[in-house]
């Protein structure tokens, strides 16, 4: 019932391109058949109106957890990240500066991952927030200044890589 073009029809277009990005279709359309209908063409999930709040959250929660890794082949061997001088290894989870193992602790790891799948994008406070803590958190905590310091100082001159984009978060230059 969007305007302009349905709900199925949006979920088929990102599907033809070979999409999978994980899709809850909330809908003010409950009737079974309207359900059935969005799950057998294109939605993972489907939520009719009215919902609880946080219904929605937990479903997408729980369709990110069941999609983590989806694509990582562990066949295929380890899925390698990197920019400049960084390599980080989502398998081992080890981090190189160069030659040198870098030891992170499981948040910056976190944080690093999440710089280096997004190369040349600014990431706000908040993304960052959401995407490593929670939407739980406070969003005028300082904890990501906090992280990207602690991210800076333990690799070094490669500390660089992650800029500081004021008034908008930060970018990984690499």
């Amino acid at each position: 019932m969007l305007p302009g073009i349905s709900g199925i029809e949006v979920c088929r277009r990102i599907r033809a391109r070979q999409d999978a990005t994980p899709i809850l279709m909330l809908s003010a359309l409950g009737d079974v058949e309207d359900r059935v209908s969005g799950l057998r063409i294109c939605a993972d999930d489907y939520l009719a109106k009215p919902f609880d709040f946080n219904e929605p959250l937990v479903r997408v929660q729980a369709l990110t957890r069941r999609t983590a890794g989806m694509f990582d082949d562990p066949e295929a061997g380890a899925v390698e990240l990197s920019a400049g001088p960084i390599r980080f290894n989502t398998v081992s989870l080890e981090v190189h500066c160069g030659a040198r193992l870098v030891s992170l602790t499981p948040i910056e790891r976190e944080v690093l991952k999440l710089f280096l799948q997004n190369p040349g994008r600014v990431l706000s406070r908040e993304r960052i927030l959401n995407k490593v803590w929670s939407v739980n958190k406070d969003p005028l905590t300082n904890i990501v200044d906090v992280y990207v310091r602690r991210l800076r100082q333990k690799r070094g001159t490669a500390g660089e890589l992650i800029e500081t984009v004021r008034g908008a978060g930060y970018r990984c230059a690499g």
